[in-house]
């Protein structure tokens, strides 16, 4: 089964001046369930208008979306949260952890909006940081953390709510070349043990490398 497909999807964006930039132009692809596939591309080569479009976080101008099969309703705003809340986890560069709030804290962060009771959320988050070698870390803050254990929060946190797809977008761009790998290693991981699909945008070629597939895109059309 399909966790994810596009079709004919294409981005415009239209400025005052009456510039229109096409961000992505017919893409049509097809991601099977528990794949781990990186987008590759230049800067401006649209992978990551292609990632926020499938995460919801931005809507086409044309063609259609489905997840699990199922068509995605961008109008339908209470269908996009059950998707961010049940579907769908994020990992971002930049970790976009919350500074206030201590590792734990962080994981426990999107079961607190799920609903889910406090005893809960702390044992779902001792479990993931442990998950991803963190266990003796979760009291600290994110600016007691180096960049690579603040990004593996991110990871834990985007396993909080038991998604089927997590959507990185360049999760190691941030990082050195050696903490870099171990991120990728433990995405990896978590794809090959939980089956978890992971679509991943990325410039890094150990990303790629472990990939797979590799789908190439330029000028905002596919390329390979």
């Amino acid at each position: 089964m399909n966790i994810v497909e596009t079709r004919n999807l294409s981005k415009y964006y239209t400025f005052d001046s009456g510039l229109r930039v096409e961000a992505l132009r017919g893409i049509n692809v097809k991601i099977e369930e528990g794949d781990f596939v990186s987008f590759m591309g230049p800067s401006g080569s649209g992978k990551s208008t292609l990632l926020n479009i499938v995460g919801c976080l931005d809507q086409p101008t044309s063609g259609d979306v489905f997840i699990e099969g199922n068509e995605v309703d961008y109008r339908n705003s209470s269908s996009l949260v059950r998707l961010h809340r049940q579907t769908i986890g994020f990992v971002f560069q930049a970790f976009n952890l919350i500074s206030t709030m201590n590792a734990m804290e962080n994981v426990c962060y999107p079961l607190y909006f799920s609903g889910v009771s406090r005893s809960r959320q702390k044992q779902r988050a001792t479990e993931l940081l442990g998950l991803v070698g963190l266990g003796d870390r979760m009291h600290h803050l994110p600016s007691e953390l180096s960049g690579g254990e603040q990004q593996r929060v991110a990871v834990a946190r985007a396993l909080a709510n038991s998604p089927k797809l997590i959507l990185a977008d360049e999760p190691t761009g941030n990082l050195d070349s050696d903490t870099g790998n171990k991120i990728t290693d433990l995405m990896r991981k978590i794809n090959r043990e939980q089956g978890v699909s992971f679509l991943v945008t990325t410039h890094d070629p150990e990303m790629a490398r472990i990939a797979d597939r590799v789908i190439r895109l330029k000028d905002g059309k596919i390329t390979v």
